[in-house]
């Protein structure tokens, strides 16, 4: 028969937005992977960030990955540009998504 830590173990185990409420009450940030593709050359690199992490250091650590200017690339994630300080939990970003650094279309 089932006892408490059984179901403990289960909401651990399960997406629970108590849980993750609890988490980012305490400050405590999830590591996430995301992949980071260059437009220019078809490379990638993928990254492991915590989801405070902002768009420019995003665009910071994959610039000086393949050796470019930060001020002139921005992210796009689909048909929306990524730039800024905002976090990656605020720009809508999530484990597993595949971001382009693209050349920043407003010049940079």
């Amino acid at each position: 028969m089932p006892g408490p830590q059984d179901s403990l173990e289960r909401l651990q185990v399960g997406e629970n937005p108590i849980i993750s409420l609890e988490v980012q009450m305490t400050g405590d940030y999830l590591p996430i992977r995301i992949k980071v593709k260059n437009a220019e050359t078809g490379a990638s690199v993928e990254m492991e960030l915590e989801t405070d992490n902002t768009i420019d250091e995003v665009i910071e650590s994959a610039a000086t990955f393949w050796s470019k200017d930060m001020g002139a690339y921005v992210l796009r994630k689909g048909k929306k540009v990524l730039r800024g300080g905002s976090a990656l939990d605020a720009a809508g970003v999530r484990a597993d998504d595949v971001l382009e650094l693209i050349p920043d279309p407003e010049g940079g």
